[in-house]
């Protein structure tokens, strides 16, 4: 796969890929993420700062929250000739030159260096499935270190895609030694955890250490029908819209910020199958938009909230 990132900001509605945008080949891309208190000058400071390092800005996507005394977030595509051998350098000295004096959070990544990404999963396909195929596809921009299953179903269906398939028995009665053997494989060895419909809880403990972000896909708008058999309850209450909601993991369970959503119409005459089919293409769809701008570091999170550019 020939790595690739994007120029142009993203499309009008939320829940597309970028609109006619294009691409430039990703060596001596750089992303820059920051987020502050607002107040004047602070994209000149960014932009001072990257052009006396030799950058050029490629593109620059910004929002606060308020007209004044709000909270700034930005975007920063640049390209810069020997990225790779000026990151550290240039990370210590944007730190010490903007991010200290401005009180910032700030995350400075490379596009040529695709995040490793680890997808759990129990028994259910249609999630994992999709991630392999759009990875493999060149249409996610990540490496897939491992896949974790609570369950060995799904393994005949991994080896085609060449990613390791790890089965790790994980339920309720031996929560404890699970998530050991999990964080094991984890901790230290990829930058992104997907649950792909991994049907079991996840202590604060585990999401604590695992040591970076986990997203979680989760069927029906927030928090409608949660629990066991929801499609049955949806058909049950007569329901119009099938959706799905794509967030960030937390200790308080499918509270996390929100990353995407969407739904599809249903009527009464869509039978429990028919939601179920159905919901599970906006699961899909959700949670590939999701991983997509987290690993194009598109996503800044605002108190329980997200930004995504």
């Amino acid at each position: 796969m020939i790595g690739r990132t994007e120029v142009d900001v993203r499309g009008a509605h939320a829940g597309e890929y970028p609109l006619g945008h294009t691409t430039l080949p990703t060596k001596d891309i750089g992303r820059l993420l920051l987020r502050c208190a607002d107040r004047p000058g602070l994209v000149a400071a960014v932009s001072t700062f990257l052009a006396a390092a030799g950058a050029n800005i490629v593109s620059l996507d910004q929002h606060s929250t308020r007209q004044s005394g709000g909270t700034f977030m930005q975007r920063t595509i640049f390209h810069l000739p020997g990225l790779s051998a000026a990151r550290d350098t240039m990370e210590r000295d944007f730190a010490d030159q903007v991010a200290t004096p401005f009180g910032m959070d700030f995350r400075l990544s490379e596009a040529a260096k695709p995040k490793r990404v680890a997808v759990m999963a129990s028994k259910e396909d249609h999630c994992l499935l999709d991630l392999l195929w759009r990875n493999r596809r060149g249409e996610l921009d990540m490496s897939v270190a491992m896949v974790i299953a609570n369950h060995p179903d799904l393994a005949d269906d991994v080896r085609p895609f060449g990613v390791p398939f790890l089965y790790v028995p994980a339920h309720k009665d031996i929560r404890d030694e699970a998530e050991r053997r999990q964080l094991d494989l984890l901790r230290g060895n990829v930058d992104l955890v997907v649950l792909a419909r991994y049907m079991q809880i996840l202590t604060p403990g585990f999401i604590d250490q695992v040591g970076c972000p986990l997203i979680n896909i989760h069927h029906s708008f927030l928090p409608a029908f949660i629990g066991a058999a929801p499609y049955r309850r949806a058909k049950e209450r007569g329901v119009k819209l099938v959706g799905a909601t794509a967030h960030y993991v937390t200790e308080n369970l499918d509270e996390g910020p929100i990353i995407e959503q969407d739904v599809v119409r249903v009527d009464h005459r869509h039978s429990v199958d028919d939601l179920v089919r159905l919901g599970a293409d906006v699961e899909r769809a959700v949670l590939s938009r999701a991983v997509l701008w987290h690993c194009e570091d598109r996503v800044i999170r605002y108190g329980n909230q997200t930004i995504c550019f």
